[in-house]
């Protein structure tokens, strides 16, 4: 990725060294894009247009725009590509949302979260 690429981005936060995280999950869903770009699954000003769209409609529904949201509104609009590119199912991140939301509901405090290996489930 060029700083061209990083400056056509909505409001990436970011600092002099690059973009930055609150947490381990936006890195990952920040590095899923790139990756997903850099095998061409879909064009630089593809993923602009939905991350774009994504915010806009966030505004619209009243998000104050903080910067608090930033990544949730990314994860949306990459989950939203990948849906309208066919490269997942939606029934797919469904399934994952909600082993994430059990292992995260059966995690003592303090714990690292850890999902069930696929195809298994307690």
């Amino acid at each position: 990725m060029t700083r061209a690429d990083l400056d056509a981005l909505p409001a990436l936060p970011r600092d002099d060294e690059g973009p930055v995280f609150a947490e381990p999950w936006e890195a990952q869903a920040f590095a899923m894009t790139l990756r997903l770009h850099e095998q061409g699954a879909f064009t630089w000003p593809e993923w602009t247009e939905a991350l774009s769209g994504e915010i806009r409609a966030a505004r619209g529904r009243g998000d104050p725009d903080l910067g608090n949201t930033y990544y949730q509104h990314w994860l949306a609009a990459l989950e939203k590509l990948t849906f309208a590119k066919g490269l997942v199912a939606r029934a797919e991140i469904e399934q994952r949302k909600q082993d994430w939301c059990r292992a995260y509901l059966n995690t003592p405090h303090g714990q690292p979260i850890e999902l069930t290996p696929v195809g298994r489930r307690d």
